[in-house]
């Protein structure tokens, strides 16, 4: 069980992040429409856990288990883009530009979501035997989760936009935490545990991951959720992805590169 230093692995953040700036359109897109697609179905798991156990930590235990498995066969996801693209323009690596930044966040936000879509329709399928019926008690707590997370935003005007922002940026301080966890050694159960704590923290907290939401309300909205698209973007998945941004690169990305690469020996001599 290799550990890595602070100082290496944040080297490989930057790496990382700079890979993805040059990745094809056709690549990053296939990435993040399967990252979008296993997150997803791990959301439709762990719903389905809660609902017939009644009991949310164990959803939040067992949910985990699709972001390891999207990690670790490389796909991305908007969240951990949020964190590691940002870091090749601001350790200045050579054709690092806001123009592939950009590009890169926008191919994987298409994507994310329409992995997210895709399974959407697959769980909306199967559970009414092809929208031949209601969906049963799952379906019923899948519409009442999109209701009170539109909706009951909506209810306290700015500070419910503000209430969804923040838990928005305390998603990605947990999911980017994961991601760069799993950079801290080189043995594969290693990396699954460090990244399974946080993602279960932000799971059991409610927190918000606007790709989790990509799935989520679209699929409450088929089962029947009383709330519109207009309500899903502006009240859930506009200030999400805002406070996933801020939350991944302002808590997580900068922190660690200011405080291990730029303070490394080597950056030192240079």
């Amino acid at each position: 069980m290799a550990y890595i230093e602070p100082n290496e692995f944040v080297t490989k953040m930057v790496d990382s992040g700079e890979s993805k700036l040059y990745m094809s359109t056709k690549d990053t897109f296939m990435r993040a429409y399967m990252a979008g697609a296993i997150l997803a179905l791990a959301a439709f798991f762990a719903i389905t856990v809660i609902t017939k156990t009644g009991n949310p930590l164990v959803g939040a235990i067992l949910f985990p288990v699709g972001f390891i498995m999207l990690y670790l066969m490389k796909f991305d996801l908007l969240t951990g883009v949020f964190t590691l693209v940002p870091l090749a323009l601001i350790d200045k690596r050579p054709g690092a530009n806001m123009k592939q930044l950009l590009r890169n966040w926008g191919i994987v936000f298409l994507g994310n979501f329409a992995g997210a879509m895709t399974v959407a329709f697959f769980a909306s399928f199967i559970l009414t035997y092809g929208y031949n019926t209601d969906g049963g008690a799952l379906a019923a707590k899948v519409g009442s989760i999109g209701e009170s997370r539109t909706l009951g935003y909506k209810e306290h005007g700015i500070s419910g936009w503000f209430t969804i922002f923040i838990r928005g940026m305390l998603c990605n301080w947990m999911v980017s935490m994961g991601v760069v966890g799993a950079m801290i050694s080189t043995s594969a159960s290693s990396k699954m545990m460090a990244m399974w704590m946080p993602i279960m923290l932000f799971f059991y907290m409610a927190f918000e991951h606007s790709i989790v939401n990509m799935f989520l309300f679209p699929f409450s909205m088929i089962m029947g959720g009383d709330f519109t698209i207009a309500d899903y973007i502006l009240w859930n998945e506009l200030p999400t992805v805002l406070g996933n941004l801020v939350g991944g690169f302002l808590l997580v990305g900068l922190p660690l590169y200011y405080t291990h690469v730029k303070t490394s020996p080597e950056r030192k001599l240079v």
